[in-house]
């Protein structure tokens, strides 16, 4: 029996891993490919797992935990996919706050399942908004040294690095960040493309198709630092239902969330890592987010489309004290609904700031 290729993209918190996957599992479909998705959260109710739900693939979700801490999980959710949809690819991102990829689970996967899995190279996306300030080291990148430090290593332990979003960058800006990862991390390759536009996926393709020993970059990490970093996040997952007697445009709730959030966050000068929200209502969703305080909020998915009622989700990972950023997040969602002549309903919200990594398996040489 042939080998499941397994294809991890990394990246931090608003780097454009689900789109980046997203694009991947269309394309492999359109291929006649059978595709699996395994998404990663400390928490559950994830946008990601429903958004791509909707785009009809078959999805299995780790919750709770990252994969370096709850690899098991990974390998159960594999496992799950295997048996109900057979797939000839699986596509994973692990949680964006996340690193030692490479020690805690590509060389496990390699090891304990070589008879089982083909591992592509390891592609961590860089995110433009904060890269640039953090690769340049300026005084504020938006997030502590602490948080720029698990930015830095993401980079470090790549096989090749993804530069994203050249569709929204000035041509000087993509070669500064070339660049920069040139001087940071000298030999590693770069692609260049957007993953929203699908410029430089062909380049992209022909990286991850190659064979080899790959995900052999162990880091040198603090780990004391790394949970430091980790926990300065304040860490959000909200569902609600929404409901009206008027029918209310999805698109404009979404989009006027994360609008609202960011300028509530902004007051509290507190810097955004990732804000994303969904609404889903027969059949259609809509998907908006904000990548940093300094980019706008976009329409990611829109669904042109009304309801009367939506099952909302809001994931939000944010430079602050959870407690605070729930109560932001609550007043906005109640301020936005009320201004749209709706009422919101929440069902589930999870706040709390990530736990110290404690890796399941930790490799301290490549196998």
């Amino acid at each position: 029996m042939s080998k499941v290729r397994i294809v991890l993209v990394g990246g931090f918190l608003g780097a454009g891993k689900t789109t980046l996957i997203t694009r991947l599992a269309k394309w492999h479909r359109e291929q006649g490919r059978n595709v699996g998705i395994v998404t990663n959260d400390q928490a559950t109710d994830l946008v990601d797992t429903q958004a791509l739900r909707a785009e009809g693939f078959r999805v299995g979700e780790v919750a709770g935990s990252c994969f370096c801490c709850n690899f098991n999980g990974l390998a159960d959710a594999v496992a799950e996919l295997e048996t109900h949809e057979r797939p000839d690819v699986i596509l994973a991102e692990p949680v964006g706050s996340c690193t030692d990829i490479v020690a805690t689970v590509f060389q496990p996967l390699r090891h304990l399942y070589e008879d089982r899995f083909d591992v592509a190279p390891y592609g961590v996306i860089l995110k433009p908004s904060h890269g640039r300030k953090i690769l340049r080291n300026e005084a504020r990148a938006g997030f502590s040294p602490n948080a720029a430090y698990i930015f830095r290593k993401q980079l470090e332990e790549a096989d090749f690095v993804i530069l994203n979003r050249i569709d929204e960058l000035p041509t000087e800006q993509v070669e500064e960040l070339a660049g920069l990862i040139g001087e940071g991390y000298p030999g590693v390759p770069v692609v260049r493309m957007s993953a929203k536009t699908g410029a430089g996926f062909d380049a992209l393709r022909d990286v991850l198709d190659q064979q080899g020993n790959f995900g052999r970059r162990i880091l040198d990490l603090d780990y004391d630092i790394y949970a430091d970093g980790e926990a300065e996040l304040g860490w959000l997952n909200s569902s609600l239902r929404v409901t009206a007697a008027v029918p209310f445009s999805l698109d404009d709730l979404t989009l006027n969330i994360v609008r609202h959030l960011q300028q509530a966050l902004a007051a509290d000068d507190a810097e955004p890592a990732h804000l994303k929200t969904i609404a889903i209502s027969d059949g259609m969703h809509a998907v908006a987010n904000l990548v940093s305080s300094d980019t706008p909020a976009a329409l990611s998915h829109a669904s042109r489309s009304d309801a009367r009622a939506a099952d909302v989700i809001v994931n939000a990972r944010v430079a602050i004290d959870p407690q605070i950023l729930e109560q932001r997040v609550q007043t906005v969602v109640q301020d936005v609904c009320r201004a749209m002549g709706a009422a919101p309903l929440f069902a589930q919200t999870q706040s709390f700031r990530p736990g110290r990594p404690n890796p399941t398996y930790r490799y301290a040489e490549a196998v």
